[in-house]
């Protein structure tokens, strides 16, 4: 096989296309074709789109056009500062080109690789990766910038080809250093509907809640509610009730437990209404509500709509130790600081070196437990149990897409290994830390774990609980009832 000859061969195919483009009669070509190569000089096209999806875009489409820059400010150092380098193509003859098509800005470097065509696929690759339909229109656009390169005189079209594959391999290639997010990494179901009659005034509700909760959002939560549903009976806490009791009796004496309050107080209401064999609704009323968005409930007038129309269903609960609720998730050790000092530096550096940075310093001041757990021992810092499966995998969860699939989520980083903290760091910022050998992922139904060093405190929903030697949860699969909006 004679290299030299293919070589040939092409570049003369190469030539004879460039040539067709050129001498092809196109208002289309002569109007659109310098519009579009402009607007890419310098990327100012690409940069502009990502702006708008970084403002208009959901979660995956903002990520996409993150990871869309870093491909393309990463292809561009790699393109014209080594490329360009390595190839001593001259440009195409200009004066075959219509002078209405040929561009303003004359280039002077190398024609191989094109950078525009580099550039293009390496930002429409690195979004799709995220976003798959915005990708896909973007590669559209991307086509379209690297034939306004052969169009308009710049590049030769292997020229341009060369820089699509630049490019896209610089966006794949990143995507196994800094990894993808899922969008789903388990699969939905439709929920379990449990079956009620409608309340359009609230019959046979009754809400229990403390008009001070949430500086002041439970007054309110007791104004709104009075209003829409004139039916419903409202008992007010003050710091004096033991609190588990008024519910018990409240739940012994209506139809549908009630409850206003953050996360902690309704741990306690779905603990007592599964005890009682009744529905529970939820009106937020605390700083986060995580069960209540997680259910579609984060406003009062979504649980109202729900309490009318008679709108519930099934979701899980995890007992712990047999007399305790969680409804959304458990610790040890420094996780709950862990988490404050992620979230107060994430919206200033990112959620990734936010992540990495409260890991590191969480590790380094040592506030580990040693644990026992099915055949292993091991020593953490890090624990964390969700009720349901969380997305993504790592040590930030944030989504569970639903809420009965019978499993408990368990996420462990061990500590106490050599140069752990540096390692588990260095791991979350490259986006790595679901392949390490410190991160330990279990989806089950039951989880038990025992100290080995005396009582570690555990807290859960929000609230720091009691210490304990043992821990031990299971879930209760579809047990408890709750009104919440359905499709």
């Amino acid at each position: 096989m004679d290299v030299r000859k293919i070589a040939r061969d092409l570049g003369t195919l190469d030539r004879e296309v460039f040539e067709a483009v050129a001498e092809s009669p196109s208002p289309l070509l002569d109007t659109a074709m310098p519009r579009l190569t402009n607007a890419a000089d310098h990327s100012k096209l690409w940069l502009g789109i990502a702006t708008v999806l970084g403002a208009l875009g959901g979660s995956s489409v903002r990520r996409g056009s993150v990871r869309g820059v870093a491909s393309l400010a990463v292809t561009s150092l790699v393109t014209n500062q080594i490329a360009k380098r390595l190839w001593h193509r001259p440009r195409p003859d200009r004066t075959l080109i219509p002078l209405a098509r040929r561009s303003r800005r004359v280039p002077t470097s190398h024609s191989l690789p094109s950078g525009h065509s580099a550039s293009a696929a390496a930002f429409a690759v690195g979004v799709g990766l995220e976003s798959p339909p915005v990708g896909l229109a973007l590669a559209l656009l991307a086509g379209l910038v690297g034939l306004s390169r052969v169009a308009t005189g710049a590049h030769y079209p292997g020229d341009v080809f060369a820089g699509f594959g630049i490019g896209a391999g610089i966006a794949i290639l990143g995507a196994r250093v800094v990894p993808t997010i899922p969008t789903s990494a388990i699969p939905t179901a439709d929920p379990l509907r449990y079956h009620t009659d409608p309340r359009p005034d609230g019959d046979g509700v009754v809400l229990v809640i403390n008009p001070d909760s949430g500086e002041g959002t439970g007054g309110r939560v007791i104004d709104e509610v009075r209003k829409r549903l004139p039916h419903i009976e409202i008992v007010k806490l003050d710091g004096d009730d033991d609190v588990v009791q008024v519910m018990r009796e409240a739940a012994a004496r209506g139809e549908v437990l009630a409850v206003g309050g953050g996360d902690g107080t309704v741990a306690c209401a779905a603990g007592v209404a599964f005890d009682a064999g009744v529905p529970l609704a939820v009106f937020p009323g605390g700083t986060f509500n995580h069960f209540a968005k997680d259910i579609g409930c984060d406003t009062v007038a979504q649980t109202v709509n729900a309490i009318r129309d008679g709108s519930a269903a099934y979701v899980d609960l995890v007992r712990l130790n047999d007399d305790k609720t969680v409804i959304n998730t458990a610790s040890i050790g420094a996780y709950p600081n862990y988490v404050r000092v992620r979230e107060k530096l994430e919206g200033k550096i990112g959620k990734r070196l936010a992540g990495a940075y409260a890991a590191y310093l969480t590790l380094r001041r040592d506030q580990s437990v040693r644990i026992a757990y099915d055949d292993k021992t091991l020593q953490t810092s890090l624990f964390f149990l969700g009720n349901s499966t969380y997305l993504p995998s790592g040590f930030a969860p944030s989504v569970r897409p639903r809420m009965d699939d019978g499993l408990l989520d368990v996420r462990i980083l061990e500590s106490g290994r050599r140069f752990s903290g540096l390692r588990i760091a260095t791991a979350i910022a490259l986006g790595r830390l679901v392949r390490s050998p410190l991160y330990h992922e279990l989806q089950v139904p039951e989880f038990r774990f025992t100290t080995l060093d005396g009582p570690t405190v555990l807290a859960h929903d929000g609230e720091v609980g009691e210490s304990c030697t043992k821990a031990d949860f299971s879930v209760r699969y579809r047990a408890l009832p709750v009104f919440r909006p359905l499709p």
